[in-house]
């Protein structure tokens, strides 16, 4: 392995003790109440205004969609007589918020689905945003953000990131008024945890009663914890802006996540591991060949039967690791052995390896997360 060939990013919470409890965070941070969720828009649509970048004529659907668009106008045209590149078919998405009132804007993503090079420059013509009920919530409409081009000219091409993918900047107007209701019929409201974990969930509910008092919110489930609400509607949004700044100090799960492709570690500090001798080393081979040419130089003439030869030299090369090391750890964090490694040297790779033997050996106590 390379020296230096890798950066080792090891965002360990070192300057945390060991043991020590995590910071607080509000209850809003750690997850969300039942009923407060977005939904997902989609909708089918037109851009036009390209210059020359659009569908060619081998797609059949941009030109039946010009053609139905045309004929709502008022004109009635065949779809032979559509040549033009200058159009493309689209598909439209967006987000739909959990609370929404007509009038509202919101983004849109616009991605071709035909042959068009580029959308750079074109206009999406009215386009219904569907909801999964298949009823209308948006009208998306207008002017186009493409972050890349494609040129091309006498077979030269350039192409900078994906110009057929494209941003309606507040370019979806909402039609439908959307309220998510997070107050249930038999007057509970459920707060659902992003991480499960039940000492996180009883933390909350700890921290709601201290509150509200009366042992109103109780865990219902590692990723829930549902509170009574005896009020009326009119007190709910109070109610809720009481308890979602609440701060609890969350659970923190022993795992190390591991990115094999950029050399990146990424753990906890309370991620600890258990007395172990760590001997790390490796010897390289390598074996290098070298193909020649042996070319007479009495050929021609009276030597018509002399062939060329091809000789290959093979050399074989034996290197120890220029990294080894052989460390003694006692019961401490990951943090600790992993700046120790750093300290003699180690690649990120090799940490890697290391970290993945320490958990086969039942010598480090946390999951390990390969990505």
């Amino acid at each position: 392995m390379r020296r230096g060939g890798l950066f080792l990013l090891a965002l360990l919470a070192l300057a945390v003790p060991a043991g020590a409890i995590a910071q607080d965070a509000p209850i809003k941070a750690l997850g969300r109440f039942d009923g407060w969720r977005e939904n997902s828009l989609i909708g089918y649509g037109v851009v036009i205004g390209l210059a020359g970048t659009g569908d060619t004529r081998r797609s059949e659907v941009t030109r039946q969609a010009l053609r139905n668009v045309l004929g709502r106008l008022g004109t009635s045209v065949s779809e032979d007589q559509i040549n033009s590149r200058n159009a493309a078919v689209v598909i439209v998405t967006a987000t739909l918020p959990p609370s929404a009132n007509p009038g509202d804007r919101i983004d849109a993503v616009v991605s071709s689905i035909g042959d068009s090079r580029s959308l750079a420059g074109g206009t999406l013509l009215m386009t219904p945003l569907l909801g999964p009920n298949q009823q209308p919530y948006a009208l998306a409409q207008g002017p186009l953000t493409v972050g890349g081009h494609d040129f091309e000219n006498n077979l030269n091409r350039q192409q900078r990131n994906f110009p057929t993918t494209a941003v309606l900047a507040g370019g979806a107007t909402i039609e439908s008024p959307v309220n998510a209701q997070i107050l249930k019929s038999s007057g509970e409201i459920s707060f659902l945890l992003s991480q499960p974990s039940f000492t996180t969930a009883s933390r909350i509910a700890e921290a709601i009663n201290g509150r509200i008092g009366g042992g109103l919110a109780f865990v219902r489930n590692a990723d829930e914890v549902v509170v009574r609400f005896a009020g009326g509607r009119e007190g709910l949004p109070s109610f809720v802006a009481g308890i979602e700044n609440l701060r609890v100090a969350p659970d923190s799960p022993a795992r190390i996540v591991i990115n094999e492709r950029t050399g990146t570690i990424v753990a906890g500090a309370e991620v600890r591991i258990s007395s172990v001798v760590v001997s790390q080393g490796d010897i390289r081979v390598t074996v290098t060949s070298e193909n020649y040419a042996s070319q007479p130089s009495f050929i021609g003439g009276f030597a018509s039967d002399v062939q060329s030869l091809i000789v290959t030299n093979t050399k074989l090369e034996v290197e120890d690791g220029a990294n080894d090391v052989v460390a003694t750890f006692p019961n401490t964090t990951v943090g600790d052995l992993v700046q120790g490694l750093s300290r003699s040297r180690v690649g990120t790779r090799r940490i890697i390896n290391i970290l993945q033997a320490m958990k086969a050996a039942g010598a480090l106590h946390a999951d390990i997360v390969v990505q």
